[in-house]
């Protein structure tokens, strides 16, 4: 695994919605670019930079048109490139969002794969052999072509799901991963990966990554498949990353990823802590993270210490953290966030509680995601200081509010959220036992209970982290006795008896 991550502190990059340089009111290469001394600042060493390839942009650009060009509304390759080299003069690494499972119709691959003569691309999409018979229990695009078939769709019906064949196989079209059509693809996907590591991207996360193989239900098929991706990339490039959108760390992780993500979709529980009618991080004090936290250990116990389990503020799929939790919930929520094994990830804006802009229309696929990807507020000047283009012209519309948080009035504020994550991510920094590749225990996560408490630990360093978002003051015993506050917001615990006393609204971590 490459040395770099065991410290890594990702920042999510939205490109179209983060910075305009040249004022058409969408985000490009340059703004991002004008904005990495920020991402510095905050103490953030590695960014998740969303689809910027040649695209049509029906999904926001996870719909690709050509994996080999960057979209001219960002800029050119070269000012990719650019990005990539100043971004590692700042000592941030970059990785690119890759979209491997499907493309657009608009690919010059699928205008190939459509036509009735077989050519070297009939088999680079997955078609059924019939135009009348539709893939059993997915989407499909047929009637558009000459060719008597229908072609498996991944997601939005413009997005034809590339071929890596079938693990279980029961009708005639479908491949085998080891036939020539499904290793084509993967070699095709390889030599994408091997032009943007050779251009200084640092490596990738991979969307809908456990999706590639149809018919896997336990994975095996996808597993071995990533498997060959990471032979290839340990022999050609030892120090890319891989980091899967797949959910299911057992799996993700055994097939070569260095780390996934614990998300809003699967098993996980992600949603009872942030996003639910009674989120754990409310200071209404009636959700419940005992079932992420069993979910979390199963997760660990499975992977057994391989690789990094990953939780995000949010992300471009996710409602905006702010839109259920606010003030103090956030900086507790963050507490948990900044303090938990795995790389970190904070989406573009979280760090200053930006909030869901409600009731727009779709725009580009975002569809209800659209108001979690509204422009960066930089300051209150014109269009928050994200771009000088009218406000008409803006790619999504800002949000409105007259007190909108932006990063110029945060920054001036000791006890903002900008500040408190700040301060976080130093405290983690400084302390190894917080780092991304340090021990946790749970001590304390009863069912309906507050609070939540674990010991994350490394080499001689044990410090335990209490987070008690509820509006009432807690006395809990987890067979801890505290020495020495290394970290509080709110009022300090204190040892009382057997337990612990937890003030109302607080997170604390502690030497024991």
């Amino acid at each position: 695994m490459a040395k770099w991550l065991d410290d890594a502190i990702f920042y999510e990059i939205y490109p179209q919605s983060f910075q305009d340089s040249n004022g058409d009111g969408i985000g490009d290469f340059q703004g991002i670019i004008e904005r990495l001394d920020y991402i510095v600042g905050l103490g953030c060493n590695g960014i998740w930079l969303n689809p910027c390839f040649q695209s049509p942009f029906g999904d926001a650009g996870y719909d690709v048109e050509d994996y080999y060009l960057a979209a001219p509304r960002y800029g050119t390759n070269e000012d990719l490139r650019r990005l990539f080299k100043e971004a590692h003069k700042r000592g941030i690494h970059v990785l690119l969002d890759l979209v491997p499972g499907h493309t657009s119709t608009k690919h010059r691959w699928f205008q190939e794969s459509m036509k009735a003569e077989k050519n070297p691309y009939t088999d680079r999409y997955i078609w059924t052999d019939d135009i009348w018979e539709s893939p059993e229990g997915m989407g499909c695009i047929r009637g558009i072509s000459d060719r008597s078939g229908s072609c498996v769709v991944n997601f939005f019906s413009h997005q034809p799901a590339l071929n890596y064949g079938y693990y279980e196989r029961n009708r005639p079209w479908q491949q085998s991963p080891e036939e020539e059509g499904p290793r084509a693809t993967l070699e095709e996907m390889k030599n994408v990966m091997r032009f943007w590591l050779g251009m200084g991207c640092d490596g990738f996360r991979v969307d809908m990554a456990g999706s590639l193989v149809k018919n896997d239900p336990e994975g095996k098929g996808t597993i071995a498949l990533w498997q060959k991706v990471r032979a290839f990339l340990d022999q050609e490039y030892p120090e890319a990353v891989l980091i899967s959108e797949w959910g299911e760390p057992e799996k993700s992780l055994a097939g070569g990823f260095h780390m996934d993500f614990l998300l809003q979709f699967g098993p996980s529980h992600y949603n009872d802590l942030f996003r639910c009618e009674e989120p754990f991080f409310s200071k209404r004090g009636k959700g419940d993270a005992s079932a992420f936290v069993k979910r979390y250990e199963e997760s660990r116990e499975k992977t057994k210490g391989k690789g990094f389990i990953c939780i995000p503020s949010g992300n471009h799929d996710m409602d905006r953290l702010a839109r259920r939790l606010k003030g103090d919930e956030l900086k507790i929520a963050f507490a948990f966030l900044l303090s938990m094994p795995g790389a970190p990830f904070v989406y573009y804006g979280d760090e200053i509680g930006m909030r869901f802009v409600e009731g727009l229309r779709s725009v580009e696929g975002g569809y209800q995601r659209t108001g979690s990807r509204s422009p960066m507020q930089w300051d209150k000047s014109t269009n928050a200081g994200f771009s000088s283009a009218p406000r008409e012209l803006l790619y999504i519309p800002l949000d409105e509010s007259a007190d909108r948080p932006d990063v110029e009035s945060q920054m001036e504020r000791e006890d903002s959220l900008y500040q408190e994550v700040r301060r976080l991510i130093a405290l983690r920094k400084a302390h190894p036992a917080l780092q991304n590749g340090g021990g946790i225990e749970f001590v304390y996560a009863p069912q309906n209970e507050y609070p939540l408490a674990y010991v994350r630990s490394a080499g001689e360093e044990s410090l335990l982290v209490i987070l008690n978002p509820a509006e009432r003051e807690i006395v809990f015993e987890c067979g801890c006795r505290l020495k020495e506050t290394v970290y509080s917001f709110g009022k300090e615990a204190e040892n009382c008896g057997e337990g612990i006393r937890v003030s109302p609204c607080s997170a604390g971590i502690y030497r024991i």
